[in-house]
Formats: structure tokens, C-alpha cells, sequence
């Protein structure tokens, strides 16, 4: 016979209102935001997101300033060259943020307690990549606003295109944060310690240009224009503005991008595939840390 008994000691049952899947995932998506800007954590976590998105403001407060006093319209910076600019800090700000969103989870070993509620996996990792694309959005999309709205106080020529070219800004923006989003985040993913996670996401980029750099090179050299245009789709920076000239007639600003409507096409096509491929890598990922 068993000897299992129930004891009734007297805890209340919740008769509350319960929240759906779209609460849980807007509430891990607000959480995960707020942590790549440090918001909620010590002051030391805020100084390198918001140092970042301050360099990221200085240039395109010194066009304004520029075009203001000179009205030289060379002077606004183009919005769609804007992040291929300022790479660079749009790496590192990349760089020392994914390791926050994708890392601190599996390091600490806390992931099956997200998992032990009703959680979906695809929940969780969309709202972390998505997170991460907001943050990166942010920072690229408010300096870009500021000369737009900048150019208009100062009474920029032929507004109706200014605005043309500050939505293809735009859109090229929603892409570089996708593109970069999934990359940072998956490679973070498989490094849980915070500072080796900042080193491979420079490592990757600074891999990704170099290598690009070399063979658009070599290929110039051998008069190779075609290689060295489609070699553009190995560089993320390179690859999101092949689709900015190709499909959304922005000027030129990486040193070659892949020719013809078909070049921007596959170009939009391998960003797809690095956001579909990345959802996928961290699904695995975090599903396989969830039952550990």
C-alpha cells in the first residue's frame, strides 16, 4: 500500500487574470532592451552603450553645425552612408552588447529556470535578437533623424528628396541591425564569458573584412571587377549596402558592391538567411541549455 499522503497547508490559489504568450515575450523583449543599454543594472554597465551612441551623435551634429554655417549641401552627410561610416563603433557596440543578451543566461546556468514556465524557445530567442536589432536600430537610426531634421532647420535644398533619402536611411538601418544582430548573437552564444564573447565578435568582423579587403584587392589588381564586386557579400557593412545602391538607389560607399538589380537580390537573400540561420543556431542553442 502507499503511504503517500496530501497535506492541505493552506497556501492561496491564484484566481488572477493570466497573461497570454504575447505578454511574456513583450516582457522578455523590454528586459533584454533595457539590458543592452544597462539600464536596470550598475552605472557601470550603462558607460560603454551610452559613450557608444554618443559617438555615434557627434558626427552627424558636426554636419549640421557644418551645413548650417558653410550651406554647403556636401556638407550633411548622406544618410545611407552614415553606419558604413561609423562601422567601426557599430562593431564594438555590437560587440560588447550581444555578450550581455546571449551570454550571461548560459554562463550562470539559469536558463531551465526561464524554461520550468510555460515559455516557448522561439519566444525567448526572438525576443533577445529582437532586442539586440532595436538596440543597434536605435543608435544607428537617432544620428541619421538628427541630421535629417537637422537639414530641414536649416533649410536644406529640395526637401522632398531629403526625405526619400532619409527613409532609404532608414530601411538600410532596419537591415544593418538584423544583419549585425544575428551575427553578434550567435557568435556570443557559443562564448559564455562575457570578454572572450567581445573578442570573437571583433574577431569575426575584423576577419570578415580582412578577408574581403585581400581579395577585392587581388581581384582589382587582376582586373577582375566582377569577383571583386560580389566579394562584397562576405562583409556584413559590405553586404547591406550592396542592397542600399542596388535596390534602394543609394550612392556608393564600400569600396566595390555586387553588380546589377541581381546583385542587390542576392544580397537581400543572404541577409534573410543570416537572420533565418541565426534564429535556427540559437533555437539549438538555448534549447539545449534549457534541459540542462
Amino acid at each position: 500500500m502507499s503511504t503517500s499522503t496530501i497535506h492541505d497547508i493552506g497556501y492561496r490559489h491564484y484566481e488572477g487574470r493570466r497573461n497570454g504568450r504575447g505578454y511574456v515575450l513583450r516582457s522578455l523583449y523590454v528586459h533584454n532592451l533595457r539590458a543592452a543599454f544597462g539600464l536596470g543594472r550598475p552605472a557601470r554597465a550603462k558607460i560603454m552603450p551610452f559613450l557608444l551612441g554618443a559617438i555615434m551623435l557627434l558626427p552627424a551634429a558636426g554636419s549640421v553645425a557644418a551645413f548650417a554655417l558653410t550651406k554647403q549641401e556636401d556638407a550633411l552627410i548622406k544618410y545611407a552612408s552614415y553606419a558604413v561610416f561609423l562601422q567601426v563603433v557599430i562593431a564594438i557596440f555590437t560587440a560588447t552588447q550581444a555578450p550581455v543578451l546571449a551570454s550571461r543566461e548560459l554562463r550562470f546556468h539559469v536558463v531551465p529556470l526561464y524554461f520550468s514556465r510555460p515559455i516557448d524557445h522561439l519566444d525567448f530567442v526572438l525576443a533577445k535578437i529582437g532586442a539586440m536589432a532595436t538596440a543597434l536600430l536605435a543608435i544607428m537610426a537617432v544620428p541619421i533623424t538628427v541630421l535629417y531634421v537637422g537639414g530641414l532647420v536649416t533649410k536644406a535644398p529640395d526637401s522632398g528628396r531629403q526625405l526619400t533619402d532619409y527613409l532609404t536611411g532608414l530601411v538600410g538601418c532596419v537591415l544593418f541591425a538584423v544583419v549585425l544582430a544575428a551575427i553578434g548573437m550567435v557568435v556570443a552564444a557559443f562564448t559564455p564569458r562575457r570578454g572572450f564573447g567581445v573578442a570573437a565578435v571583433i574577431a569575426v568582423y575584423m576577419l570578415t573584412v580582412a578577408f574581403t579587403a585581400i581579395v577585392q584587392t587581388l581581384a582589382e589588381v587582376q582586373g577582375n571587377f566582377t569577383l571583386q564586386g560580389w566579394m562584397s557579400l562576405f562583409a556584413p557593412f559590405d553586404l547591406v549596402d550592396t542592397v542600399q545602391v542596388r535596390l534602394l538607389g543609394a550612392d556608393v560607399t564600400s569600396p566595390s558592391v555586387a553588380p546589377g538589380v541581381g546583385g542587390g537580390l542576392v544580397a537581400l537573400a543572404v541577409c534573410a538567411a543570416l537572420a533565418a540561420g541565426s534564429i535556427a543556431v540559437l533555437y539549438r542553442r538555448f534549447r539545449k541549455a534549457g534541459l540542462s
